[in-house]
């Protein structure tokens, strides 16, 4: 099970509000999901994942912000064999990396995984494009065979395009947003593809189901240090590899508590590459910061300079908490993901904000529209 470095006391009646308040929801729905995931669906994913190793040298998933980022995550710090190699399009706007992610491709023979529960996200809908014309020049009629559609369960563009068209389609749950989504088909079926154990990284998210203290200490404490003036919270690795797990964490408390003008600003750094850069800053510069280290078990040089970091920091002046994962494989992430969520939620109902919107975000959507 996941260690603190602390033993934050919490308000039981508060929390145990909270999480009733969380499992209502219409927005709740990941909180159970590792012990209640359709097995036919989780069959059906693994078939598909099978088919697309099969057939493909590459895989090429196209999504933006939860829809990639859970995943890409898991796969990039497990780094795990697969006859399919996985990249990733659709997540900028930038043409350079488009027409990068084309020529990797070349004449390779592919695959197109689209995630986007509406269809009409611009950066997807884009990609997604392009590699749809570069299937039908390569496979013809036989294109759509290749398409594998992550969408809604009943409505909008990407949904009426994968039934007209014959996709294989997932459902991107109603009751279940997309930076809470990684347990589900958005995550499952790209790293089922790249070689994940999905079954261990779902058994690792059930271990982490049955103690809800241990997240709820750490949301405390997160609302306890934001209290006193603390207002950005530095996610620390020690593994180059866990890059795109702090990327998801960002965007998992940043979306779901940057509102009403308050919220808890999420940064990041990766050790020790970072200590000659941001280093500085960190030891000597303003003290409205703390420092939640993510300490994966790995070897021995990372755990004496996880020790010194701690010493020094602290005594710079800034806390310095440490969560420890059990493994560093998929049920150790698992467990992670799960813990993060669950943190996540409590921590912005502490705030008083809904974690499971994001009014915000849709700002420079309505202005881009306006501009093309």
């Amino acid at each position: 099970m996941i260690k603190l470095n602390f033993n934050q006391q919490i308000d039981q009646g508060k929390i145990t509000q909270i999480l009733a308040d969380i499992g209502a929801d219409p927005m709740g729905g990941w909180m159970n999901l590792p012990q209640e995931i359709d097995i036919n669906e989780l069959m059906r994913i693994k078939e598909a994942a099978r088919k697309i190793t099969e057939e493909a040298e590459y895989l090429v998933c196209i999504g933006i912000g939860g829809s990639y980022l859970g995943h890409r995550a898991i796969i990039e710090a497990l780094a795990p064999k697969s006859e399919v190699k996985i990249i990733y399009a659709g997540n900028s706007l930038s043409k350079r990396e488009l027409d990068k992610a084309l020529s990797e491709v070349g004449d390779h023979d592919f695959s197109v995984l689209v995630i986007s529960k509406s269809g009409t996200t611009l950066e997807p809908k884009i990609a997604f494009e392009a590699f749809k014309q570069k299937l039908v020049e390569k496979y013809g009629e036989q294109a759509a065979q290749r398409i594998y559609a992550t969408t809604d369960a009943s409505k909008g563009d990407l949904h009426d395009e994968a039934t007209a068209n014959g996709y294989t389609r997932f459902v991107v749950p109603d009751n279940i947003g997309g930076r809470y989504s990684v347990l589900t088909a958005v995550g499952l079926l790209p790293l089922a593809a790249a070689g994940v154990d999905i079954d261990k990284l779902l058994e690792g998210a059930a271990n982490a189901m049955q103690d809800l203290n241990t997240p709820a200490q750490y949301a405390t404490m997160r609302a306890y240090l934001a209290e006193k003036g603390y207002d950005t919270e530095v996610f620390a690795s020690f593994e180059p590899a866990t890059m795109y797990f702090n990327e998801w964490l960002k965007q998992l408390f940043g979306e779901s508590e940057g509102k009403n003008r308050q919220g808890i600003l999420p940064a990041s750094v990766i050790y020790s590459t970072d200590l000659h850069s941001m280093g500085q800053f960190l030891q000597d510069g303003r003290r409205n910061l703390w420092e939640t280290i993510i300490n994966y078990p790995t070897d021995e040089m990372n755990a004496k300079v996880v020790l010194a970091v701690q010493k020094a920091h602290t005594a710079g002046g800034i806390p310095v908490l440490s969560i420890t994962p059990e493994s560093y494989d998929e049920k150790g992430f698992g467990e992670l993901i799960y813990f993060f969520e669950m943190a996540c939620a409590i921590s912005a109902k502490l705030q008083g904000v809904n974690p499971f919107d994001q009014p915000g975000v849709e700002a420079y959507k309505q202005e881009l529209k306006q501009l093309l």
